[in-house]
C-alpha cells in the first residue's frame, strides 16, 4: 500500500497527520497496523483505532500469530482500554512459552478483565479513602506541588480495571475539597536541585550518538535502577528474538528453581591481554546490573585459546575487576566445562548437528566460504574422527568440528572446535581440541545459570547460534543482551597492536599511562569511581559511541575536586631571595587541604628568606594584560600573607640566563591589593613529574584514510615529558597512587616507581580551564 493511503488510513484509526507520518517510519509497528487493518473494517468504534496502535506498537515477535484475536477482541470493545489491551500481550506471551498451546479464551478474558466494570462510586470511594488515610498531611504541607500520581498507583493496585481518565478526575476533585483554588505560591514552580555531579565536558565529541543523547546516569547504581530494563528472571520468553520450544516451560521453572529468581551475570574476559577502557563499561553493566537487583555476578575467564593465555593477564583481570569495586561472587574458568562441553559436542553429531571437516582454515575465511563437502559425511564417521581429533591422532589443522547452522550475517557452519598441540594453563596436556567462543560461550552461560548474558553489538551477528545450540541440546537457554561499545579517540585497544607499541619501545608497557588499559589508567591516577561514573554517563543504548578523551577527563575532575588534597608545588622552578624576609628565621604555616571546605583538615608548609616560584610566573618584559610578577608589578604569595616585588634580576655570567631574583616584601594588609598571588616553595624536596599528553596526533590512527602510514607514524613526538620539580616537605611521605591537586596546576598521583629517596609524580588531568584553552 501507497505511503500517502497509509497515512490517510492511520489518521482515520484517530492519528494526527504528523503522528502518521512518523508512525510510517516505523517499519515493525507499521507492518503490525497493516496486517490489524486487513483483519477488519473502518471506520472503528469510538477509541479503537488508538487502541490498535497501542497493541501494533507493542505487539512482540513471538505472539504476531495471535494479532488477529487481539484485533477482533479490541474492535468488538472487549479490550477497551490501554491497561487490557496490556494485560491481554502479557497473558499472550506468558502463553507464548508453551510450544503449540492454543489460547483459553475464557482464561484470556480474566486475566484481561473482560466486562469487569468499576463504577464511579467505587473510585470515589477508594480515592476517599487513600488521601484521607495516607496522604492527607504530605497534601497540607505540600499543596499542588505534591506528584498526585502515587495515588493513582495506589487505587490502581486495589481498582486494576478503572478507567485512567475517570480516575484521574476523581483525584483531583478530592484534592481541590481538601486544599481549595490554588494560591500564588502554588502556582511557583519549585527551586531547581543543583547537581551534586557536574555533567561531563560538552566538548566531548561523539562518532554515533552524542553523549548527551544516550540514556545514561551520573552514577551506575542510577543508570541500572531507573534508565535500563531487562527481562525479570525467568520471563525470558518475552524477550524479542527468543526461541520456544517445548522443553523452554520446564527449562525455565528449574531454572528459577536452581536460582532462587535471582539475577545472574557475567564478566568473560578472555586472559590474553589487558583490560581497556572498553572493558570497563562491559564491567560495569555486568556487576552493576546484578548489584543493581541485589544478584550476582560470576567473573568468567574464557580461557579457551592457551596459545596466547599468560598467568600476569589472569592476576590484573581480577586486579582491574576488583579496583573498580567489584567483587565477583564466584571466579569460573570456561575450561572448567571441558568435559561437559566435549560431551555435549557428542551429542550434537549424534544428532546431526555437527560434522568434522577437512577444510583448512585459509578456505574458511570471508563470509563466501565454499561448501564444505564433508558436510553430509555418516554420523558413524564424524563421531570417530572426533575421537581421533581428541586423541591427538590428527594434525594441528587438518580437521575441525563444524556446527550444521547460519549466522545472520550469513556465516555458514561456525567452526566449534580446533586441533591445538599446546599445553593449557589450567588443563595441563589433558586437552589438543578446545571449543571456539561460538560453541563455548552460551553453553557455560547457561550451566553457570546466566539470566542477563550481556555482551557487546558485534556479538549479535552470534545471537542465532546461541539461541539455537541451547534449544538442540534441551538445556537452559539464557537471554542474550547487546549494547554499544565504548571506543576512544586519539587511542588504540587493541591487544596486538599495544603490543607493537610495547616491543617498537614508543611505550614502556601495558601500563604506560599515555595508553588507555585499566592497569595505565590507574597508574597515571585516575580514579576508579571517576571511571564508573563516565560508563554510567555512556548509558547502554545500542549504538557505538566514540567520544574524545576530554570527556573521561572531566569525569575525573569532577571525582578530584572533591577528594585530592592541595599542595604547593613548582615545576620550573626560579629561586627567589627576599632581601627584608621579616621573619628571624624559617617559620611553618598551616594552610587547608581544601580552601574552600577548612573542616576536611590542615597541613603545615614551611616560609624561608630564599624560596622559589614558577619560572613562568616572571617576565621580564611583560605583554599587555601580564598579571604576574614583573620589574613593575608585585605578586602576592600563596598563603604566606605577603607581597613580593622585584628589586634586581641575577643572570649565569656565562649564559646570560636568569637564575635568582632578589625581592622586597610587604605583609598583605600594607600592600595594595596584587593582580594574583602565585603558588612558591621554601626549603623543597625534589620531586620527578611526568607530564602526559595524547600518544596519536590524529582521532582515528588506525583509520587508513587519517593516517595512511598506520598507527605507528601518528606517534606524538611530545607524548610524554619529564622534570624535575620542587615541593613542599609535606608530601614527603606519600604513598604510591596518593593523590593531590598542584595548585593552578593539575591533578597528580604518586607514580609506582616512586621509592624512599625519589619521588615521582604523574599528571593525571590539568585543571579545567586549562583544559578548555588545549
Amino acid at each position: 500500500m501507497a505511503g500517502e493511503d497509509l497515512i490517510v488510513q492511520f489518521q482515520q484509526l484517530g492519528m494526527s497527520e504528523q503522528k502518521a507520518k512518523e508512525t510510517l517510519k516505523n517499519a515493525n509497528v507499521t507492518k503490525n497496523l497493516q496486517l490489524a487493518l486487513a483483519e477488519t473494517k473502518l471506520p472503528l468504534p469510538d477509541g479503537a483505532g488508538m487502541l490498535l496502535y497501542h497493541m501494533a506498537s507493542k505487539l512482540k515477535p513471538q505472539i504476531a500469530g495471535q494479532l488477529p484475536l487481539l484485533v477482533k477482541y479490541i474492535v468488538e470493545r472487549k479490550l477497551d482500554n490501554t491497561q487490557r489491551v496490556d494485560a491481554a500481550l502479557e497473558y499472550l506471551l506468558k502463553l507464548g512459552q508453551k510450544k503449540n498451546t492454543t489460547v483459553d479464551v475464557a482464561e484470556l478474558e480474566r486475566e484481561c478483565g473482560v466486562g469487569v466494570v468499576v463504577t464511579p462510586e467505587e473510585i470515589e470511594r477508594i480515592v476517599q479513602q487513600k488521601i484521607k488515610g495516607s496522604y492527607k498531611e504530605i497534601l497540607l504541607e505540600q499543596r499542588y506541588h505534591f506528584n498526585s500520581f502515587k495515588i493513582m498507583q495506589e487505587v490502581r493496585n486495589e481498582l486494576k480495571w478503572a478507567d485512567a481518565k475517570s480516575l484521574k478526575s476523581a483525584i483531583d476533585v478530592e484534592i481541590f475539597d481538601l486544599l481549595g483554588p490554588k494560591t500564588e505560591g502554588d502556582l511557583k514552580p519549585l527551586p531547581k536541585q543543583t547537581d551534586k555531579q557536574p555533567k561531563a565536558n560538552a566538548k566531548a565529541e561523539v562518532k554515533t550518538v552524542a553523549a548527551t543523547e544516550t540514556d545514561g546516569a551520573n552514577t551506575i547504581a542510577e543508570l541500572m535502577k531507573t534508565k535500563v530494563h531487562f527481562h525479570a528472571p525467568g520471563e525470558n520468553y518475552k524477550t524479542d528474538g527468543y526461541v520456544v520450544t517445548e522443553h523452554t516451560e520446564q527449562l525455565l521453572r528449574d531454572h528459577l528453581k536452581a536460582t532462587g529468581g535471582r539475577v545472574q551475570t557475567r564478566f568473560p574476559p578472555e586472559p590474553n591481554g589487558i583490560l581497556h577502557i572498553g572493558h570497563a563499561k562491559a564491567i560495569n553493566i555486568n556487576f552493576g546490573y546484578a548489584a543493581a537487583h541485589d544478584g550476582a555476578c560470576y567473573l568468567r575467564y574464557d580461557d579457551t585459546n592457551p596459545e596466547k593465555e599468560e598467568e600476569k593477564f589472569f592476576i590484573a583481570i581480577r586486579e582491574m575487576v576488583e579496583w573498580l569495586g567489584y567483587k565477583p561472587c564466584k571466579i569460573t574458568y570456561s575450561s572448567d566445562n571441558f568435559q561437559q562441553l566435549y560431551d555435549w559436542a557428542v551429542v550434537l553429531i549424534k544428532k546431526n548437528l555437527a560434522y568434522v571437516c577437512h577444510q583448512k582454515a585459509d578456505e574458511l575465511k570471508g563470509f563466501n566460504p565454499p561448501p564444505s563437502p564433508w558436510r553430509e559425511r555418516p554420523i558413524e564417521e564424524s563421531l570417530i574422527l572426533f575421537e581421533d581429533m581428541r586423541r591427538g591422532k590428527i594434525d594441528e589443522g587438518a580437521a575441525t568440528l563444524r556446527l550444521k547452522l547460519t549466522l545472520e550475517e550469513g556465516k555458514v557452519d561456525p567452526v566449534a572446535y580446533r586441533i591445538k598441540f599446546i599445553a593449557h594453563h589450567r588443563t595441563g596436556a589433558a586437552w589438543c581440541i578446545y571449543p571456539t567462543y561460538d560453541y563455548t560461550h552460551c553453553l557455560c552461560d547457561s550451566i553457570e545459570q546466566i539470566t542477563h548474558s550481556l555482551c557487546t553489538k558485534e556479538f549479535q551477528s552470534r545471537r542465532s547460534s546461541y539461541y539455537w545450540l541451547c534449544n538442540a541440546l534441551n538445556i537452559y537457554c539464557p537471554v542474550q543482551w547487546e549494547y554499544g561499545r565504548l571506543n576512544m579517540n586519539y587511542a588504540l585497544v587493541s591487544k596486538r597492536k599495544i603490543a607493537k607499541l610495547i616491543t617498537e619501545h614508543i611505550v614502556h608497557d601495558w601500563d604506560d599511562p599515555r595508553l588507555f588499559t585499566l592497569t595505565a589508567l590507574r597508574r597515571r591516577g585516575f580514579p576508579a569511581e571517576a571511571i564508573n561514573n563516565f560508563c554510567a554517563q555512556m548509558g547502554v543504548t545500542g549504538a557505538q559511541i566514540s567520544v574524545d578523551p576530554a570527556m573521561l577527563e572531566a569525569a575525573v575532575r569532577d571525582v578530584l575536586n572533591v577528594s585530592a588534597p592541595r599542595r604547593l608545588i613548582v615545576l620550573e622552578p626560579l629561586k627567589v631571595t627576599i632581601s627584608n624576609y621579616p621573619h628571624k628565621a624559617a617559620v611553618e604555616l598551616e594552610v587547608p587541604n581544601f580552601p574552600q571546605n577548612p573542616e576536611l583538615g590542615t597541613h603545615k608548609i614551611t616560609l624561608d628568606r630564599v624560596l622559589y616560584i614558577e619560572r613562568s610566573d616572571f617576565k621580564e618584559e611583560p605583554e599587555k594584560g601580564y598579571r604576574r610578577l614583573s620589574p613593575q608589578q608585585s605578586v602576592g604569595l600563596r598563603h604566606a600573607g605577603l607581597v613580593i616585588s622585584v628589586e634586581q634580576v641575577v643572570r649565569d655570567p656565562v649564559t646570560g640566563d636568569i637564575v635568582e631574583l632578589i625581592c622586597s616584601s610587604k605583609s598583605a594588609e600594607e600592600a595594595e591589593k596584587p593582580k594574583a598571588f602565585v603558588q612558591w616553595v621554601s626549603q623543597p624536596i625534589q620531586l620527578e613529574v611526568r607530564l602526559y599528553e595524547q600518544l596519536f596526533k590524529h582521532k582515528n590512527p588506525e583509520d587508513p584514510n587519517e593516517v595512511p602510514g598506520g598507527f605507528l607514524s601518528d606517534i606524538s613526538a611530545d607524548s610524554m615529558s619529564v622534570l624535575c620539580a620542587y615541593a613542599d616537605r609535606s608530601l614527603k611521605g606519600v604513598k604510591v597512587y596518593d593523590k593531590f591537586q598542584f595548585e593552578r596546576i593539575g591533578f597528580f598521583s604518586v607514580d609506582p616507581d616512586t621509592n624512599g629517596s625519589h619521588i615521582v609524580f604523574n599528571r593525571t588531568v590539568g585543571l579545567k580551564e586549562d583544559a578548555g584553552k588545549k
